[in-house]
């Protein structure tokens, strides 16, 4: 079963912005997503919080993602985290098909 990660990175300044830019532009991240399993690897900066940076990571199924964690990517990663010193927080969600009231208030 697919799940979902929002990875909130946050640090002073821009600094987390300036990681998922320079995760972008060194590969990282396109190579995150060339992994089997992978099926969303997306930055987004909250417009109420300038110093964080979501992540949207989202995995065919935990093996992949523990496949993902022991690739060489993720210790190239590491030191970025430490590079800009971040600080992360993690939540998990599970997708489930929205109940039919729920959809009227979607806009198709």
């Amino acid at each position: 079963m697919s799940f979902t990660m929002n990875l909130y990175y946050t640090g002073e300044g821009d600094n987390a912005k300036k990681f998922a830019q320079e995760m972008e532009e060194r590969g990282i991240a396109d190579q995150i997503r060339q992994q089997p399993g992978n099926l969303k690897y997306e930055y987004f900066q909250p417009l109420d919080d300038p110093h964080t940076i979501l992540l949207i990571d989202t995995w065919e199924s935990q093996e992949a993602l523990d496949a993902d964690h022991d690739s060489p990517m993720m210790a190239e990663l590491a030191k970025l985290r430490e590079k800009y010193n971040l600080h992360m927080h993690a939540e998990r969600f599970i997708p489930e098909k929205l109940p039919d009231k729920d959809n009227k208030f979607l806009r198709k």
